[in-house]
């Protein structure tokens, strides 16, 4: 088929609808050589490999004899659409993106920012995926725009996936959110691996939380043990992804709310108001405790004290009543006639000085003695003078 000047099929001649005598040439609001115009043919969405090999058959048909596309031209035609079809396999990565060459379909390598190559297609493809993008999982609540208010948003509860029971049989209202991104150094595990990565995200934070929360209290899971539960859930996910080769990156577990089901929330008052009684009912029996043990072991201790005071006096009496004795037994043995007398007259002195006794020596049988005695006057000579009212009876 020659190639007319006007770009036109037939043997018709130049004329008004010619170019100037530029054979093909392209006409702004017509195809070109190439088949399309320098936009493509969707503005830039890539080369129209039929209108370039209409435009190949056309330039180079008229370069043969009579105007047919010969064998030389057919080759040409060839080697040229070749070319350009090699070149298309050029493609541009991003800062924040790696590709991922494929070829029939297997991966064969990844690639970095800047211009790079792969066979074009139908042999090969690329898939850019951005690895440096944050993304987010929201776990036991849901969002949605609100339309009542410009660019805010509404959130759902989702009971099945917040409520958790913990390690000491109660129920806990967890509601996270979890941050990851895809791991720069295996993204084609997260390509090829997973099937869903969003939703195996979700199902690996739910499980890890679930497994965490069982084994801690309810009571530490509201207060003081929100942070240490974020780090162990990253962890234990990052362990689990790891082995699943999914090609994430775990970076933040983010608490929102921890919270008691509003079901049994008025039963959870009732508990936290009983457990704090019988802190401070615990607390102020520990307070006695410390007042009143110490006292008992300073008595205790006294006691302990005295009588180990007490037997160190009696034995120490005892013995030396023994040692008395062995020095009054010798002694006796030497005069026992002496020893004999003094023993009778320390005795009885020992006894007549405790009590009132009026010793009468009858030797004299009588004589020159009073046979009466004012008995009770002699006793009560050491007792105290008369006071003024005695005296005054007295006189009487």
């Amino acid at each position: 088929m020659p190639w007319n000047k006007t770009g036109g099929a037939g043997g018709g001649q130049g004329g008004s609808g010619g170019n100037g005598g530029r054979g093909g040439g392209w006409q702004p609001g017509n195809p070109g050589p190439w088949g399309q115009g320098p936009s493509g043919p969707s503005g830039g969405g890539g080369p129209d490999f039929g209108g370039m090999w209409r435009g190949f058959i056309g330039r180079f048909g008229s370069l043969t004899p009579g105007g047919g596309l010969g064998a030389p031209g057919i080759l040409i035609a060839v080697v040229v659409g070749l070319i350009l079809w090699m070149l298309s396999g050029f493609y541009t990565i991003g800062p924040n993106q790696v590709g991922l060459n494929l070829v029939f379909g297997k991966y064969t390598g990844k690639t970095s920012p800047g211009l790079n190559y792969n066979w074009p297609f139908p042999i090969g493809s690329v898939d850019k995926l951005n690895v440096t993008d944050t993304n987010a999982v929201n776990v036991g609540f849901t969002t949605q725009p609100d339309y009542s208010r410009p660019n805010a948003t509404t959130q759902i509860d989702v009971p099945e996936e917040s409520l958790m029971l913990t390690g000491d049989e109660n129920i806990a209202d967890l509601k996270f959110v979890v941050f990851w991104q895809i791991d720069p150094s295996r993204p084609e595990d997260y390509a090829f691996n997973v099937a869903d990565p969003k939703e195996t995200v979700k199902a690996v934070a739910e499980s890890a939380m679930r497994e965490v929360v069982g084994q801690s209290v309810q009571q530490d899971i509201l207060t003081a043990g929100r942070k240490v539960i974020e780090p162990k859930v990253k962890a234990l996910m990052q362990d689990i992804l790891t082995s699943y080769r999914a090609g994430v990156e775990v970076r933040q577990v983010q608490l929102q709310s921890v919270e008691v089901p509003s079901q049994v929330i008025a039963a959870f008052r009732d508990v936290t108001a009983a457990q704090q009684d019988q802190s401070r009912m615990r607390n102020e029996a520990q307070a006695y405790a410390n007042k009143v043990v110490p006292e008992a072991r300073g008595k205790a201790a006294g006691i302990v004290q005295a009588a180990e005071g007490y037997r160190v006096q009696t034995v120490a009496e005892a013995k030396g009543q023994a040692s008395r004795f062995d020095q009054v037994y010798t002694q006796y043995k030497n005069a026992p006639q002496v020893t004999r007398e003094r023993i009778y007259i320390e005795t009885m002195q020992n006894v007549f000085s405790k009590t009132d006794n009026v010793l009468i020596d009858d030797a004299g049988k009588g004589q020159g003695v009073v046979t009466y005695l004012p008995l009770p006057r002699l006793n009560g000579a050491d007792r105290a003078a008369p006071t003024a009212g005695d005296k005054s009876e007295a006189g009487q």
